[in-house]
């Protein structure tokens, strides 16, 4: 199951975006600008069946050439914050990451091993989410922990980093290119929701924090949280970090509040108080990010809605702009994501610099 040397179609590059219940791929041309040839989805892989996805990738080639494979990485700990060639060294150090995104990482890895078998002689590149944020101000990175866990890489990381080098991008090829140069808030509002603060191009703060479960409230992930709950849950219910874990990634959110589903879609045609309470506190939380952001930068030039529930949920995007009127004309834009386009180009990059 190997790419096809002999073919006399150009060479390509594939693109994987694994999710936790979904893994994206795409196949884009060898250029110095990527264009995508087609994208495509594997519902419901994970790593538990990384197979599929290896044969989903050698159907997809058509017979071509793969010049590379570039992978969504979301956390690369404290020693990964920029697009890296995959080595057995880089993997280990993957693996170790584990801990900072447990639901994320496995299924990752897994892939990655599987394609290495599948297309031996293809080079694999790493594209980390936390890499946007990597230069964080220490006002904005800095937890109020003990210092010895600062220097452990507990910190804020951030994520959602190659859907904002995405948005930025697309400003910058728009018609008004100056406007990545302002201070805006992206929100990037999908089953794992976040809001970044970026200024001149560069993210100055973020929603999200040392793993993606911090934040605004999401799907199934709970977000911010006194530290007070967590213990007390722990203690009452006797569990352990896993259990904790899971608890706050995979049954908390709007699924928790509504009582039957984290879907925006499913709730926003809902008529249950429980299900309108999950929408408010969304709405709510997200205002409270955009206004939160908008002091720390002194002002806001552009709003940014991107993401499943940014591009397709109006009456969401609606809700959450009413009121913001005091923060005077600021340009409100829906940017589709395309975080496939962002991994094509870095890893063709890579390869041209020869690493």
């Amino acid at each position: 199951m190997t790419s096809n040397p002999g073919t006399d179609l150009a060479a390509a590059l594939l693109v994987v975006n694994a999710g936790s219940s979904t893994v994206k791929t795409a196949l884009f041309t060898d250029a110095a600008d990527p264009l995508a040839l087609d994208r495509s989805a594997v519902a419901g892989t994970t790593a538990s069946d990384p197979d599929s996805i290896a044969e989903h990738l050698h159907g997809l080639c058509g017979g071509r050439p793969v010049a590379a494979i570039g992978h969504r990485i979301v956390h690369g700990g404290p020693r990964h914050m920029a697009p890296t060639g995959i080595t057995p060294a880089v993997l280990e150090d993957l693996r170790g990451a584990i801990p900072f995104a447990p639901n994320h990482l496995p299924a990752a890895i897994a892939i990655i091993e599987r394609l290495k078998g599948a297309f031996p002689s293809v080079p694999q590149v790493a594209c980390f989410d936390t890499a946007f944020h990597r230069d964080l101000p220490d006002v904005a990175r800095r937890l109020p922990i003990p210092s010895q866990y600062d220097a452990a890489g507990i910190r804020r990381y951030g994520f959602h980093g190659l859907s904002c080098e995405h948005v930025i991008e697309a400003l910058r090829r728009s018609d008004d290119p100056e406007r990545a140069r302002g201070r805006l808030v992206i929100a990037h509002l999908g089953s794992g929701s976040s809001m970044t603060a970026v200024h001149d191009g560069r993210s100055v703060d973020t929603s999200m924090g040392l793993t993606p479960l911090g934040g605004l409230v999401m799907s199934t992930r709970s977000g911010d949280l006194d530290p007070g709950v967590v213990a007390f849950i722990a203690r009452a219910d006797d569990l352990n970090g896993d259990q904790i874990e899971a608890l706050f990634s995979q049954e908390s959110g709007l699924k928790a509040i509504s009582g039957h589903s984290g879907d925006m879609k499913v709730l926003l045609e809902s008529q249950d108080a429980a299900s309108r309470l999950a929408v408010d506190i969304y709405v709510y939380q997200a205002k409270k990010w955009i206004g939160a952001f908008a002091a720390a930068m002194g002002g806001l030039d552009g709003l940014i809605f991107t993401g499943g529930i940014g591009e397709h949920a109006t009456d969401v995007r609606d809700r959450i702009c009413a009121g913001l009127a005091y923060l005077g004309r600021v340009p409100v834009s829906v940017i589709p994501a395309d975080e496939e386009v962002v991994i094509a180009r870095a890893t063709r990059a890579l390869l041209r610099n020869g690493t």
